[in-house]
């Protein structure tokens, strides 16, 4: 592990010392709780996002952020053993993105140098939106949460364009048994788990019913 590498993980563990530790969320009716930010409601955890494969199994690899002169590596190690408890390295940390890996066999998103680009990441969280999830969901606080949190709900809460995006999609392709069917649109289910988040029936006949 780099020196950068240890002062990040170091650096991270005490980034939000002036905001209170919370414990870990428990599911509740299929999604997970977090008291304070009741709206925020993800049914994937970190490690079953990972388990479930995502990223193409390149999330967790080295990488030269813009926010640090030396290569980043190792940062999922941060997090509790148990997350990573089962899953082959190479769903992790992968130099090349595999399709194979990923839960719906399809390529999503786009490069880390056109995130910073776009001005999207933050030096807390060089990896990105799934870096900071872990942090949170494993009960850190930061300045960033509320920004987070309005992405997640803008593309997958209950009126995210993405979740949105994908019950058309089934309407437009099958019935309303069609929900699960990962014939259809696997891009979209990707993305969203890739977000902490997998359609369910309940969810979608809420959405289908608003029509």
């Amino acid at each position: 592990m780099t020196k950068t590498s240890k002062r990040f993980i170091n650096k991270s563990k005490n980034r939000t010392k002036k905001h209170k530790r919370h414990k870990m969320p428990k599911k509740v009716n299929g999604y997970y709780h977090f008291e304070e930010y009741p709206e925020f409601k993800p049914n994937i955890s970190p490690r079953d996002m990972f388990k479930l494969g995502s990223f193409g199994g390149t999330y967790w690899r080295p990488i030269k952020s813009m926010f640090f002169k030396e290569t980043l590596k190792n940062q999922h190690k941060r997090y509790p053993l148990s997350w990573w408890k089962g899953i082959p390295e190479h769903l992790l940390t992968s130099a090349e993105c595999d399709i194979k890996i990923n839960k719906y066999k399809v390529r999503t998103g786009t490069s880390l140098d056109f995130w910073e680009k776009k001005g999207w990441m933050r030096k807390t969280h060089p990896y990105g939106w799934v870096q900071w999830y872990c942090d949170f969901f494993s009960g850190e606080r930061s300045d960033d949460d509320e920004r987070q949190i309005g992405r997640w709900k803008a593309l997958a809460g209950p009126n995210g364009r993405f979740m949105k995006f994908l019950v058309t999609q089934i309407l437009k392709k099958s019935n309303t048994n069609g929900w699960n069917d990962y014939d259809i649109s696997p891009k979209i289910r990707q993305v969203l788990q890739q977000w902490g988040y997998k359609l369910t029936k309940k969810d979608f006949d809420r959405e289908y019913k608003s029509r």
